[in-house]
């Protein structure tokens, strides 16, 4: 019985032809072996399994050929390639970086440097995952590494370029590898398939290049696995089953529940799913592919980038004609939302069957409309109601006089336009305007102000507004604070403007203890005690000082000090009252002698305290670990 090799080993590429997906890098090594432009090292990276340490050895193995193709590839049957093939080749080099990762490992592969080769022309150092190697060895290594012999290339492999030093990036010729694409995924396992006579159907190979996400050493194993568990036989059931994958035909019929707003068949279908063994997540992760897929397919231009099994393409695109751009967009988002918060939940069940019921109910809840040439999305209300406007009408000043009385000043409310209507106030007599002339009939003439005795009318610029005085009751006219009260009054609370109060010591002491009797009656004993023991000192007639003698004291204070703030604002009816901290040293407090002294001084402070401690230690040869 032959011994078992996996098809990532057997199938393993022998030659720059046979490379998969990537035909940038195999073009440019094989340019530059045949026009003898070898660089001295080379830097190999991207993802993992694209084929960085396979390109490493088959560059490794076409330098030293003796028989080199037309086209720079190696002969394979010349001494060289042969003892390659079979592993004896002393010319080739391979580190593991991850383990071999010390100073002392590349000191011992800079020592080998100096050995010129045997047979052959070059040697090739080969340097797998060179990000772990420690700054240290990375140091150690940039001489050699900079000026090597001529006959020395060394190429360097690894996933996570970002971790390599800018002095090791810069002494190498960097190729950067890239994702295999799906279609070259499924065209090398058909070959493979066919060699090795399987029967596989292509779409069960479309799924394992997407299971695979670019890596063909991850596909070839997850073939070998189905083959093992289906004896040949690969199907795409059978592949779903076995790599755990949900159909997509249950993101069809999910989809479909949710535009007919049917939460119970949704329920159910995710009921039967997680049945079947199907982690939330996983559903989660699954049906944001799927909407993802079916927004690609809204648009013609964007078609290309969806990456389902082949044959769906026209049922995506039938599916996305039905569904709107709001809808997806919005459930990718709450997918989004919800897959980030699926580890924090407690009841996984529950969190996932939260967001099918908000997906029921999506297009109920917004609405797209066309806003400047753009997507808006808006809350969807029962009816439209215009903006509730009330009219306000504009004020004018007037001078009253009285035959006996010196004038006074009144506030007159002119009367608003004729599409609006609003109650009038009885205004004293006034003159009636000038008539108009045809020479005023293009412009609108200035507002004008008319004294209160007939026929006498003011200058027409209104001068300053002031406040209306409070008429006395033997007027028998009212204020216009009393005129609001009649007309307001049951609406509002009028009250006229309190007069802002000044800061003195006594009122300021009294509120201060105040607010800390409140305190304790909140049973705030440590903030209540901060407040008792600061000391308060008048500034100004709008700001005091606090002196506290710690940083505790002013903490548990300022904790406090918006509500006191506002207290004493209300207070002196000041808004512009504050106060401010002042930090003195407290009397420092005495360390007691067993915390001063470390281990040592503790023991030999015992001991000459008590002799006989010191006669136990010596008597039973006790060691004092200190």
């Amino acid at each position: 019985m032959d011994k078992f090799i996996v098809s990532a080993r057997k199938y393993r590429p022998q030659n720059f032809n046979t490379v998969v997906g990537q035909a940038h890098i195999s073009t440019t090594l094989k340019n530059a072996i045949r026009n003898n432009q070898l660089a001295h090292a080379f830097l190999f990276c991207g993802p993992r399994g694209v084929g960085k340490t396979t390109c490493a050895r088959i560059l490794a193995k076409t330098i030293n050929c003796e028989n080199k193709t037309p086209d720079g590839e190696a002969c394979n049957t010349c001494n060289s390639c042969v003892s390659f093939d079979a592993g004896t080749s002393l010319n080739i080099h391979e580190l593991d970086a991850a383990s071999n990762n010390s100073v002392d490992d590349i000191r011992s592969l800079v020592e080998q440097v100096r050995f010129a080769p045997q047979a052959g022309k070059y040697k090739v150092y080969i340097v797998d995952e060179v990000h772990m190697l420690s700054a240290s060895a990375f140091n150690a290594f940039l001489k050699t590494l900079e000026e090597p012999p001529s006959y020395a290339i060394f190429i360097l492999a690894t996933t996570e370029k970002h971790k390599i030093l800018p002095t090791i990036l810069s002494r190498c010729q960097i190729f950067d590898f890239k994702r295999i694409t799906t279609n070259d995924t499924v065209a090398h396992l058909q070959e493979i398939a066919t060699k090795e006579h399987i029967q596989a159907e292509k779409a069960a190979l479309q799924v394992i290049a997407q299971k695979s996400e670019g890596c063909m050493r991850d596909s070839l194993s997850i073939l070998d696995k189905i083959v093992s568990f289906t004896n040949g036989l690969v199907t795409y059931q059978n592949t779903l089953e076995h790599l755990n994958i949900l159909d997509h035909d249950y993101f069809f019929r999910l989809l479909d529940c949710l535009m007919l707003q049917d939460m119970p068949s949704a329920l159910l279908l995710y009921d039967e799913i997680n049945r079947k063994g199907f982690e939330g997540d996983m559903v989660l992760n699954g049906f944001a592919e799927f909407i993802r897929n079916i927004l690609v397919c809204k648009d013609a231009k964007a078609a290309q980038l969806l990456d389902v099994v082949a044959g769906m393409e026209e049922k995506y695109t039938t599916t996305a004609q039905k569904v709107s751009v709001g809808y997806l967009v919005s459930a990718l988002n709450l997918l989004n939302e919800a897959e980030i918060n699926y580890k924090m939940a407690r009841n996984k069940r529950l969190h996932v069957e939260l967001l099918i019921i908000k997906l029921n109910f999506l297009q109920q809840a917004i609405e797209l409309s066309v806003q400047d040439g753009s997507l808006v999305k808006k809350k969807r209300i029962d009816s439209a109601s215009a903006i509730k406007i009330k009219p306000v009408p504009s004020v004018q000043q007037i001078k009253t006089a009285a035959p006996a009385q010196a004038p006074k000043a009144a506030l007159f409310i002119q009367q608003p336009p004729a599409a609006s209507v609003a109650t009038p106030v009885p205004p004293p007599q006034v003159a009636p305007p000038p008539p108009k002339t045809s020479a005023d009939t293009n412009t609108m003439p200035p507002p004008q102000v008319y004294d209160a005795m007939p026929n006498t009318a003011i200058a027409q610029a209104p001068p300053p507004v002031r406040m209306p005085q409070v008429s006395s009751a033997n007027d028998g006219k009212k204020s216009m604070l009393d005129m609001l009260r009649d007309k307001y009054g049951d609406k509002y609370n009028i009250e006229a403007v309190k007069e802002a109060q000044s800061l003195d010591e006594v009122s300021l002491k009294q509120h201060w203890d105040d607010f800390v009797a409140k305190l304790k009656q909140e049973q705030k004993i440590s903030q209540s005690k901060a407040f008792e023991l600061a000391e308060i000192n008048l500034v100004n007639d709008v700001a005091f000082t606090v002196t506290v003698d710690s940083t505790l004291q002013q903490r548990f204070i300022e904790q406090e000090k918006i509500i006191l703030i506002d207290l004493l604002q209300k207070a002196y009816n000041n808004r512009a009252i504050s106060f401010s901290f002042i930090m003195v040293e407290g009397q420092k407090e005495d360390i007691p002698l067993h915390m001063k002294l470390n281990s040592k001084e503790r023991f030999e402070h015992l001991a000459k305290q008590y002799p006989l401690l010191l006669d136990l230690k010596n008597n039973l040869h006790l060691e004092v670990e200190f």
